[in-house]
């Protein structure tokens, strides 16, 4: 194969790839281990060893938004707003609703996807340090944030999904 000092390039490669998206810096370095993982437990390799670097990257960053996607489920799930214990009937609604919402989030530009995972995730951040996010000017977020929540809530619409 390739000697460690290439191998660990390439994971570097990978995680640097993976980071780039903010949504996903958290996760980088586990899903670039997960693509080793998966890599060396395939039965036949990937035949081009120049496109391994692709390879890894494409998985990795899959594994990463599965595991945002995971965690993101699992936030909160057991609790209402009171701090009662919901019945299974409305944990399973709002586990719905919230599938529903990522799914169509994923449906959405680059930009706009990002933002709503900083809107979600991120609270604390300013909105300053959103914009630097996202590579936008602070005073342009607010049109970015009403376009994005507008798309999102006619996209959800469409679904049969209400807005209360």
């Amino acid at each position: 194969m390739a000697d460690n000092g290439e191998l660990r390039r390439l994971s570097e490669l990978v995680v640097r790839v993976v980071a780039a998206d903010p949504g996903l810096r958290g996760e980088a370095e586990d899903a670039c281990q997960a693509a080793w993982v998966e890599f060396l437990g395939r039965p036949v390799g990937v035949r081009d060893r120049s496109r391994l670097g692709a390879w890894l990257s494409t998985v990795a960053r899959r594994h990463a938004i599965r595991s945002v996607r995971r965690q993101a489920r699992g936030a909160g799930m057991d609790l209402a707003a009171d701090g009662a214990a919901e019945s299974p009937e409305a944990v399973a609604v709002r586990g719905d609703l919230a599938a529903a919402l990522w799914r169509t989030v994923e449906g959405l530009p680059d930009r706009h996807r990002r933002l709503m995972w900083l809107l979600a995730h991120r609270p604390e951040l300013s909105a300053r340090e959103v914009a630097a996010e996202l590579g936008v000017s602070p005073s342009s977020l607010g049109k970015l944030r009403s376009r994005c929540l507008a798309v999102l809530r006619y996209r959800l619409t469409a679904q049969g999904y209400s807005y209360p």
